[in-house]
């Protein structure tokens, strides 16, 4: 099983990665966005005022590419049930599982790419609280958009109000088109799977994936071609707000830990009050006796065997200390020729 508890890059603090309290942070986070994105409903009116006001620049700028892709989903259901299908599945499904490709796999690029995700997704909720926007599909039948969720909803799971399962379509704030987070998360998916794939088909499908999704998005009529730069603008923001983020989530972890690391000595090396001659101070030869470690026994700097205690001298007397005896030059000599 590959290593999945490698520290992260992208200001990491050595901070080892589990599962078990990564999955409730990002359940925590989608819980988050799921209830703000619900919340911030904002006034229909208005909603629908900001619908029109993007159709218009978009008809102005001559870029408003959702009118011919939506007759086109409409038209031939071949196109617009599967695009259906991929609207309210692959947006819950994809994003998942490169994440978990992530973790098992590329785990020293894992802490940066989930820290990009969520904080371009609080983001894009600024921006759903901000600008509630009405999609597309909820315009007045004269601007020429068909509800193809709504059209195809016999099959699928769907209903007639956006992707939610059928008769949950009041729990969802169907008024969050600006900015488009299927584009965001599906730019995403497509960055990691290029930079972190190794066969030809990743690279595939990292262009495929969110150049799809940009189009599925327009044909049925769930957002505008503004909705998707935003998306992408969102995801830009996210990335160069990932390293600051990370540096003063490591600072603070490093002040509340800070504490616990100094109870923790590091393996091998002695406390004491003379242990600041490994980091330089004069050799163990010339150094003064080494403190008491432990009961009955002394250790000098650089020992790892205990030895016995030393008595203390005699008061008045001076300490003994073994001196070797001078060798005679004939056992120099035997010594030299052995």
């Amino acid at each position: 099983m590959p290593q999945t508890d490698a520290p992260s890059t992208g200001g990491s603090n050595g901070l080892r990665l589990r599962w078990w309290t990564e999955l409730p942070l990002i359940v925590l986070v989608y819980a988050a966005y799921s209830a703000g994105r619900l919340l911030a409903r904002g006034d229909v009116s208005t909603a629908v005022d900001h619908g029109v006001g993007i159709l218009r620049v978009e008809q102005f700028l001559r870029i408003n590419a959702e009118n011919p892709l939506n007759r086109l989903f409409t038209d031939q259901s071949w196109i617009g049930v599967p695009a259906d299908f991929w609207y309210a599945s692959l947006h819950y499904l994809v994003t998942p599982v490169i994440l978990v490709w992530l973790f098992r796999s590329r785990a020293v690029h894992y802490r940066a790419a989930r820290a990009w995700l969520m904080i371009s997704t609080m983001i894009g909720l600024v921006g759903f609280t901000l600008l509630p926007t009405c999609p597309p599909r909820l315009l007045s039948k004269g601007h020429g958009f068909v509800d193809t969720m709504a059209q195809y909803s016999d099959f699928g799971w769907w209903g007639g109000e956006a992707s939610a399962p059928r008769g949950l379509g009041g729990m969802t704030n169907q008024y969050a088109a600006m900015p488009s987070l299927h584009v965001g998360w599906a730019l995403w998916c497509g960055v990691m799977l290029w930079r972190h794939g190794r066969s030809p088909l990743t690279r595939v499908a990292a262009v495929g994936y969110p150049l799809i999704t940009t189009i599925v998005v327009m044909g049925t009529a769930n957002h505008y071609f503004l909705d998707a730069v935003a998306g992408a603008v969102v995801m830009g923001l996210g990335l160069l707000l990932v390293r600051p983020v990370l540096g003063l989530a490591d600072r603070v972890k490093a002040r509340v830990g800070l504490p616990l690391a100094a109870a923790r000595p590091s393996t091998g090396v002695v406390t004491g009050a003379h242990s600041a001659s490994v980091a330089g101070a004069p050799s163990a030869s010339s150094a003064p006796q080494s403190s008491i470690v432990s009961a009955g026994c002394q250790t000098s700097a650089g020992e790892r065997i205990p030895l016995p205690r030393q008595r203390p001298a005699e008061p008045g007397a001076e300490a003994a200390s073994p001196r070797p005896a001078p060798a005679e030059a004939g056992d120099s000599a035997s010594t030299a020729a052995r």
